[in-house]
């Protein structure tokens, strides 16, 4: 069994009052004041992620735009210098390697950042596609930190630490050399909780004091430390998919019905063949947004049922915090994916009622910049 690993970071947990989890290998807070307090910060004000645990991949060379390109689902060689994209690499069944961002420097030179659960399995998997691409490709996971300040403060709280004009880097753009109290650091502008924010890639060595001046400079605009089970359920309103409940490597792109990161006339990419039969044929099965009508709360797993007969299972479900009603996602039959459709959930072998809603559960009060 490996070693449990943990984040440059680590040390600052206990001093803002961390339950520290086993994450994907990593020992990572699942809260810190709590889940409830931490999701009402960052809806409101602005909240602090340790994401170190992530990967980082680089691929470099000659033909390295062809490559990443023929890798991943969406549209690669359209992207500008300092883009960032949300993509999927898929595998030759059109299942679901990994869900990742790629940053382009150049056409030689894309920064691709993964899921900490899949990081080995995606390298393997790049290198056993690279044939005769010429290119370089590095797993430099062990050389970054990174940092994810979200909210509505996040921009005025990071402003106060850099001479950079953050206004600058728009949404899904990043910026390179940027000093945050003289320490350089690379910043994109994406997020993954339905809020504005900046994710902060540096080096390990000046992650803690860079965690501390954050904290520290963003205290009177409400900066506060956020674990994984806030990270979970902001995510989830804002209806952003997560690796291994919404998706995995037996569930396509088309399936969750985010087909917009599929870009089917680009060109040829790793299973492209199955999602283009995929979309002209349809889908058997569909992601959903559900609300519980029932008192309950639907984990990840559990059946869905219509007429006594399983059509699916849930892949996240909550009480939404913001919202203050219970919800989930489901994978289901095709045939039950229309809005209003009821179904029930069943939990500890007694069904609940549930109905087919928009699973855009929450839109943010912050336009992108």
């Amino acid at each position: 069994m490996d070693a449990i690993k943990s984040t440059p970071l680590r040390g600052e947990y206990e001093k803002y009052g961390a339950k520290v989890i086993d994450f994907a290998g990593y020992e990572l807070p699942i809260q810190f004041k709590g889940i409830l307090e931490e999701h009402k910060a960052v809806r409101e004000k602005a909240g602090l992620f340790d994401v170190s645990h992530m990967g980082e991949i680089t691929i470099k060379g000659r033909d390295a735009e062809e490559f990443v390109d023929h890798l991943l689902t969406n549209d690669i060689k359209s992207l500008k210098e300092n883009d960032v994209v949300y993509t999927f690499m898929c595998n030759y069944k059109g299942g679901v390697v990994d869900d990742l961002l790629v940053y382009k420097y150049s056409k030689e030179y894309y920064y691709l950042v993964v899921n900490a659960s899949n990081k080995d399995k995606d390298f393997k998997w790049m290198v056993s596609n690279k044939k005769n691409y010429d290119i370089d490709i590095k797993d430099i996971s062990e050389t970054v930190a990174q940092l994810a300040i979200q909210g509505p403060n996040a921009e005025e709280i990071l402003q106060k630490l850099t001479s950079t004009d953050l206004s600058e880097i728009k949404f899904f753009k990043f910026k390179d050399g940027v000093e945050i109290k003289g320490k350089k650091a690379l910043v994109s502008r994406t997020g993954y909780t339905g809020e504005d924010g900046f994710e902060i890639y540096l080096d390990p060595k000046d992650a803690a004091y860079v965690w501390e001046e954050i904290l520290e400079g963003g205290k009177e605009l409400g900066a506060e430390p956020i674990g994984l089970g806030a990270r979970d359920t902001l995510r989830f309103e804002a209806t952003l998919p997560l690796y291994g409940n919404e998706m995995d490597e037996e569930v396509t792109p088309l399936e969750m019905t985010f087909g917009f990161f599929v870009k089917i006339d680009k060109g040829d990419f790793i299973g492209r063949d199955v999602l283009v039969k995929q979309k002209a044929e349809g889908v058997t099965r569909k992601l959903v947004g559900f609300e519980l009508l029932d008192k309950n709360i639907p984990r990840h797993g559990y059946p869905v049922v219509k007429d006594g007969v399983e059509i699916g299972h849930v892949t996240t479900g909550y009480k939404s915090p913001t919202l203050g009603k219970t919800i989930g996602l489901a994978l289901v039959d095709a045939k039950y994916a229309s809005m209003d459709t009821e179904f029930n959930v069943k939990i500890r072998n007694k069904e609940y009622k549930a109905i087919v809603i928009n699973k855009r559960f929450y839109q943010k009060k912050t336009k992108s910049k």
